[in-house]
């Protein structure tokens, strides 16, 4: 049976409008989400909790476990690039699924048990297991949808949807575990779930046909395909393009040499901080190894890009500028962004007033157990709609899933009885961490209609208002510490600035993080487009790294100024570098000849 009759079955069961397919893939990735953020929130806490304590941690200085999570987190946007390769060319997307699932639930087990072996080679799983899935998920549903591609942005809406539904309850519930019962619970729920995730995967085959399936010579030839919706003059010019450029001996030394210089620093930071094990030890003036290395496969990724970009053709040449701008606008974007992962988690248990007595505590249960409880049960009608149409086909698939809704649904009620029968309401500090899902499910609609309004911005608008907005929401954290004395480790700032926070992030995130993906689809020729993609993905990794290094000054930078000069930083450099974007507004628009 060829992919396309597969396309049309698929087609023929639908739920809400689209093929119950792409609902088996919205409650897979809901579940891997689940237990990636749910695992993700407790890293920093768990890392940086007193050992000495009633639910003890391993009492690491903040400096030492930001470096490690920078790491982590950076990887975790590498392994994608190799993982969707060995999908387009041996295992197909749907085993690559799988293989990410297994991997990842064994290192969720790996890290339940706390300890220090097993932790680094939990982590280690799920940097693996998250490069065979991260990429894949999202492919199998570009194949769902070819030929109809006027409903794929619907798909995606949805399936952005389950992103965002499995990493607000996964933060809740695996918080909630990891910070009242010990971090072990947390750990293992996230593995649970992501075990019942692959399981109702797995057993949904069937419904597949041969859509995701291993690639065949057949599947080779049909993959290819015009996604920038080219003329056919232009589609040309990107054909001689290619073979005008191929990549040389010298660019592929360049690729390994600024690779192998990247994971270095990405290992040698961590393992010299915590372990005092210097992979690089030598010096050059005042700069150490892990700098001079850095630096140096900057400088040799720099000589890679510019050496290939000036062989192109010129309309090429300037839309890929345009995309390297975009791209070193992403890594400023997400070095703030991602001190969610960090910072702002310190900074909800260590600094918030997170006691709630009388009245305001009751507002705030009402408002939790409704935050909680209404996405709950439209997730879970969705579900009912799911087994009505697929029970006959798909029943054993189904029966796991409802036992994982079964579960969810069990720890919300022990949850909410738990936190309505006392006076006061004592807020985890992982809660917090699910107000960006609770905004993004929110705010997503609005946004979608101004983009498809006549309003709609340009990229470099929309990339300089996201700066903007994100630096803004640090502003808030500016003034609201502003009278924590230099140095302090505590303190009890209304938690009123950290939701302001949240909020203007996640408007800024709207702005941003949607964007980006589809201008490099629209400005890179079709045959680039695995390449760019890669770049794109190596942008956020540095990203996630710097957010990582910057967020580790949290206590040098406390100690010599104050709390409130540390997110002055997060704020000013957002914001200028937004400006910059809305400056550049009419240079990128001549880079990128006429793309919208």
């Amino acid at each position: 049976m060829t992919v396309k009759t597969d396309i049309e079955n698929l087609f023929k069961d639908k739920v809400l409008g689209h093929p119950a397919g792409l609902f088996v893939l919205f409650f897979t990735e809901m579940w891997e989400r689940f237990s990636f953020y749910g695992m993700r929130i407790l890293l920093v806490l768990f890392l940086t909790a007193p050992f000495v304590s009633d639910n003890p941690g391993w009492e690491w200085p903040r400096e030492h476990a930001l470096s490690l999570i920078g790491t982590y987190a950076s990887l975790l946007y590498l392994t994608p690039i190799v993982g969707g390769y060995i999908a387009d060319k041996i295992t197909g997307y749907r085993i690559a699924v799988v293989i990410g699932c297994l991997i990842m639930t064994l290192g969720h087990a790996s890290m339940a048990m706390e300890t220090t072996l097993t932790f680094y080679l939990g982590l280690a799983l799920l940097v693996i297991g998250t490069g065979f899935f991260k990429p894949n998920m999202t492919s199998i549903i570009s194949e769902m949808y070819k030929g109809k591609e006027s409903k794929k942005d619907g798909a995606y809406t949805i399936f952005y949807m389950g992103v965002n539904a499995g990493a607000f309850f996964g933060m809740m519930l695996c918080g909630y575990l990891a910070e009242n019962f010990g971090w072990s619970w947390g750990f293992g729920l996230a593995g649970i779930f992501m075990f019942l995730g692959m399981m109702q995967f797995w057993l949904a085959k069937d419904l597949f046909g041969s859509v995701g399936a291993k690639p065949t010579k057949v599947y080779e030839v049909e993959l290819p395909q015009n996604i920038n919706e080219e003329s056919p003059a232009e589609d040309e010019e990107a054909q001689v393009d290619e073979k005008l450029n191929p990549f040389t001996k010298f660019d592929y030394l360049l690729i390994v040499l600024s690779a192998v210089g990247g994971l270095l620093y990405l290992f040698n930071d961590p393992l010299e901080k915590i372990g005092e094990i210097n992979l690089l030890p030598f010096s050059i003036g005042n700069l150490g190894g892990s700098n001079v290395i850095v630096l140096a496969a900057l400088v040799l990724f720099l000589i890679l890009m510019v050496s290939r970009v000036s062989r192109y053709i010129p309309i090429v040449r300037d839309r890929i500028i345009a995309v390297a701008i975009f791209g070193l606008f992403t890594v400023f974007f997400f070095a703030a962004f991602e001190q969610s992962l960090g910072s702002m988690t310190l900074f909800a248990r260590d600094y918030t007033n997170r006691e709630l007595i009388g009245n305001s505590a009751m507002v705030f249960k009402i408002v939790d157990a409704l935050l909680t409880t209404v996405p709950l049960i439209i997730i879970t009608w969705v579900l009912y709609l799911l087994f009505k149409k697929t029970y006959d086909r798909i029943g054993w698939s189904n029966i796991v899933l409802a036992i994982a809704f079964v579960g969810v649904w069990g720890l919300v009620i022990y949850r909410l009885n738990d936190k309505l029968t006392t006076d006061a309401a004592q807020i985890d500090a992982s809660w917090f961490g699910i107000l960006n899902s609770f905004f993004i499910i929110s705010l997503a609609p609005f946004f979608s209609r101004w983009w498809e309004s006549k309003y709609n911005p340009s990229a470099a608008m929309k990339y300089g208002l996201g700066l903007i907005l994100l630096g803004l929401g640090f502003a808030v954290l500016a003034y609201g510490t502003q009278d924590i004395p230099q140095g302090a480790k505590t303190a009890a700032v209304s938690m009123i600035f950290l939701v302001l926070a949240y909020l203007l992030h996640t408007m800024g995130e709207l702005c941003l993080s949607p964007v980006g993906l589809s201008y490099l689809s629209k400005l890179v020729p079709a045959r680039m487009i695995g390449f760019m993609f890669g770049i794109w993905y190596l942008a956020i990794a540095i990203g996630q790294k710097a957010a990582g290094t910057m967020g580790g000054m949290i206590d040098r930078i406390s100690e010599q100024y104050s709390l409130s000069t540390f997110f002055l930083i997060f704020t000013l450099i957002p914001i200028g570098v937004g400006m910059l974007s809305i400056l550049l507004n009419p240079v990128l628009k001549r880079l990128m000849h006429g793309v919208r």
